[in-house]
């Protein structure tokens, strides 16, 4: 099997699936197979038609390791614990990862980049390229309109989410913050669920929202006295995900070792260098 092709984690969730069936009808992409936690119900099962697809001959593992040995990269969405744990393992082999995982906390994001290190990783808090032009727009405006917009982003998706705001919601917030030459951390309203009170001055706000079965939606508002500029997304089919995640997955392999983003796939880093 080529060195080009694609583990999965978490192959039985409803990421899993999706970047399963991206990667069989991505032409380049070669699956290397999938793997979920030991134990899970899931081990051993037909990864195509654990996808809803043919049956294609590999079955799901119970390690990464297994499959890291055929990979060239590997794509994650499952949680925290687990991409950390699974970036030291692509680290030992020599594999690119490709992280669409959101909720770390600051331990989690420091091993991410030391690991970054050895390996290229791809993390992004959303791998849809029209969330990656919505942050690159999000900052754009945010440079040429002074705080006296406020800016608040509302984050919506389907109630199984744990994180809120989600990572995309955060993405974009930070985009802001850099805009603006603010901490994030010490200028947000509603990061914590705490909007009681009047708003400070150039604060970012948000508000979430979890229910039925949104794939997402964020809307982010610049608010000002006499108007207010709204830059929207929503995402219909978590497949769009998954196609960004495996063409994060081609152009990692064979990268120098270091942390990129989706605006470093999709080009964007170097339109804002230029």
């Amino acid at each position: 099997m080529p060195k080009t092709s694609i583990l999965v984690a978490g192959a039985g969730g409803r990421m899993g699936k999706a970047v399963v069936a991206e990667v069989l009808r991505t032409p380049g992409a070669t699956l290397a197979g999938g793997f979920e936690r030991p134990g899970g119900p899931d081990i051993g099962k037909d990864i195509g038609v654990l996808a809803g697809l043919d049956a294609i001959g590999l079955h799901v593992e119970d390690a990464a390791v297994k499959g890291l040995k055929r990979a060239g990269a590997l794509i994650d969405f499952t949680a925290p614990q687990v991409s950390v744990g699974n970036a030291r393992d692509a680290a030992e082999t020599g594999v690119a990862h490709i992280i669409g995982t959101t909720g770390f906390s600051s331990d989690d994001e420091t091993e991410i980049a030391a690991l970054a290190l050895k390996i290229p990783i791809v993390k992004s808090g959303n791998m849809s390229l029209g969330i990656n032009l919505l942050t690159a727009l999000v900052e754009e405006a945010a440079k040429i309109l002074s705080d006296d917009y406020d800016i608040e982003i509302f984050d919506a998706h389907h109630r199984h989410k744990v994180d809120a705001p989600s990572g995309t919601a955060l993405m974009l917030a930070a985009a802001a913050a850099r805009a603006r030459g603010i901490k994030l951390d010490e200028n947000t309203t509603g990061l914590r669920g705490d909007r009681n009170g009047a708003r400070e001055k150039g604060d970012i706000g948000f508000a979430v929202s979890r229910g039925g079965g949104i794939v997402g939606e964020h809307h982010v508002t610049f608010a000002g006295e006499a108007e207010s500029i709204t830059l929207s997304h929503r995402a219909i089919d978590r497949a769009l995900f998954a196609s960004g995640a495996v063409a994060a997955a081609k152009w990692a392999i064979g990268k120098a070792p270091g942390l990129y983003s989706m605006r470093d796939v999709l080009g964007f880093a170097d339109a804002a260098a230029s």
